[in-house]
């Protein structure tokens, strides 16, 4: 198992990546703390690893919420004594151009993509710099790249979650603490199909975000996890400061 004794923590962990990648992290024999502020589904997702024999805890709430960040990372190191990991994938999209995009809407998208990134991995990095170790693996997106129509304000989110780590990475390096970038390409997410049922005809954006892809097809949230997977463990050990896609020849296209 390539997490075993490991202690990850992810957010936006009810659905999509997040949820692939908490269910991915506890099939390799990781203790797995899910964070999302959708209770029901993320109990859910939770219930689901439990039945295959996975250890999970729940922590409920709005990750752009810095008492939640700290209370929740002062839980788990008081119940396992250290987080090893720690992956922001929880992210909000508006589907909107810059002109038609509210202030309020703009403020919310940066809040939850941007802030609550920053939250966590404030939040977490203390503890990761005693123990000497630890990796962050925050998501971005093929968009923060390469550019990409109808969505300003969360393209901009991805391009300064991109930047942000960055700064982790060589700001902790010294400490021993790994940050890494992953970068999806279109993935089958809720997200992705409230993207697709904004157009005016769903299924030919479908059939445009498919044909961006060289691989022909959209990726699944399980193809994001095995990236995080490998941001997160010892197989990226001399890895930091790096963006590895998983987009299907997107970004080479």
């Amino acid at each position: 198992m390539k997490l075993d004794n490991h202690v990850a923590l992810v957010t936006g962990a009810a659905f999509g990546i997040g949820r692939a990648i908490a269910e991915l992290f506890a099939k390799e024999n990781a203790t797995v703390a899910m964070v999302d502020k959708d209770e029901p589904n993320l109990q859910a997702a939770a219930e689901a690893i439990r039945a295959k024999g996975g250890a999970v805890r729940t922590f409920a709430g709005d990750v752009v919420e810095e008492k939640l960040a700290v209370e929740t990372i002062a839980s788990v190191i008081g119940k396992f004594s250290r987080v090893d990991s720690l992956v922001t994938s929880a992210a909000v999209s508006t589907g909107k151009i810059l002109t038609d995009t509210t202030e309020e809407e703009w403020d919310r998208v940066f809040s939850v993509n941007v802030k609550g990134t920053f939250l966590w991995c404030k939040a977490v990095l203390p503890h990761m710099m005693r123990m000497g170790r630890g990796s962050i693996v925050t998501l971005a997106s093929q968009l923060a790249l390469a550019g990409g129509r109808g969505n300003a304000s969360y393209v901009a989110t991805k391009g300064a979650i991109v930047s942000l780590t960055k700064s982790i990475a060589l700001d902790y390096a010294e400490y021993g603490v790994r940050a890494n970038v992953l970068v999806p390409g279109a993935i089958e997410t809720p997200m992705l199909e409230r993207s697709f049922a904004r157009q005016t005809d769903p299924e030919a954006a479908r059939r445009r975000a498919m044909a961006r892809h060289p691989l022909g097809r959209i990726g699944t949230p399980e193809e994001g996890a095995l990236g995080a997977l490998h941001l997160a463990s010892n197989d990226s050990s001399f890895t930091t400061g790096a963006l590895l896609p998983i987009d299907g020849g997107w970004l080479a296209g």
